[in-house]
């Protein structure tokens, strides 16, 4: 079998980690790990398969030799870090939302176009968390029916904002059961016990740049692009695992019926609803696994060519990691 030398930039991070780990799990023919990050992580030893790897200081002399980078950093480090990933001749799978927009760069998640994998020059973008967890559980559908538009809710997981983010939710929670006060350093406002309606600033028209990339990235996924969708995000006190309120608005009526018998075939997906027995999708069954679960389908009662749903995937893998990884597989084959 054929081995890769696959580096991955930002190893230390949650994306990261979550990255490594997977690669293992998923037994992807790794030759050799090249773990990236900042000069105060170089040195330090990780796991892999059962062997230390040390942690080397990202630089452009660090991708020669390298087929595949997974990019597990912010923007501006995948965006000074792109060119030299291309120039030693590497593909970069990047986690960040740096070129998700760029009609060069293919934005692909596996279920749903693999093909535009192929149409890479260099790069290959993984969408945002809510984009990919929202579109594998809608595109089925959109299959049989063309999705006009769509209606969302997000519910983000504390885990969104990584490692930060759960440690000051357990934080919080810690000392409002002391009797102390909640500090706040990650988030705007506490999220213990509390809901925030923001995620990322405010981009256009009263929506956050969070809200606008399920419209703008559902559009290239899914090959819409005259789809719209007007979408809420709210930060939730959830440690793992995002949640979607979503309704469609197809071309023609679809049943209900039609839609579970799609959805209970469709990649990447589990069919979770049977609300007389309380079978639902909920953030802790699909944590820390690599399916979207998909319930509560119903019609929608102010649109005859309507259908309500609600779905639930681990952000951190299917949403960030794992996708990433699907993608180099198919670089693989």
């Amino acid at each position: 079998m054929k081995t890769y030398t696959v580096a991955v930039l930002g190893a230390t991070g949650a994306v990261g980690q979550e990255m490594i780990k997977i690669l293992a799990e998923r037994n992807f023919p790794v030759g050799k790990l090249v773990p990236l990050a900042s000069a105060r992580s170089a040195g330090k030893k990780l796991t892999f398969k059962g062997e230390e790897v040390t942690i080397q200081e990202v630089s452009a002399q660090a991708f020669q030799g390298v087929d595949i980078v997974l990019g597990a950093a912010e923007n501006d480090i995948a965006e000074k870090w792109a060119p030299a990933i291309v120039a030693a001749g590497a593909v970069f799978v990047d986690n960040s939302s740096a070129f998700r927009l760029n009609p060069d760069v293919p934005l692909v998640v596996p279920e749903i176009n693999p093909g535009d994998a192929k149409l890479n020059k260099g790069i290959i973008s993984n969408p945002n968390c809510s984009t990919i967890i929202t579109c594998t559980a809608v595109n089925a559908l959109n299959s049989i029916a063309p999705i006009k538009s769509m209606v969302a809710s997000t519910y983000q997981a504390v885990s969104g904002a990584g490692v930060a983010g759960m440690a000051e939710l357990e934080n919080q929670i810690a000392a409002l059961l002391e009797g102390k006060p909640a500090e706040v350093k990650t988030f705007a406002y506490q999220i213990a016990y509390n809901l925030i309606p923001q995620i990322g600033g405010e981009q256009e028209q009263g929506y956050t740049s969070e809200e606008m990339k399920l419209h703008y990235e559902g559009r290239k996924i899914m090959h819409l692009p005259e789809l719209n969708v007007s979408c809420t995000c709210v930060r939730v006190p959830v440690m793992r695992s995002h949640s979607i309120s979503v309704q469609l608005h197809f071309d023609r009526p679809v049943s209900v019926e039609e839609a579970r018998e799609v959805l209970a075939k469709a990649p990447g997906v589990k069919l979770v609803d049977d609300l007389g027995n309380k079978q639902y999708p909920m953030p802790l069954d699909t944590s820390g696994q690599d399916i979207v679960y998909v319930g509560r389908i119903r019609p929608d009662l102010t649109d005859p060519n309507g259908l309500c749903l609600w779905c639930c995937g681990d952000q951190v893998r299917k949403g960030a990691a794992t996708n990433c990884i699907q993608i180099a597989e198919l670089l693989t084959k």
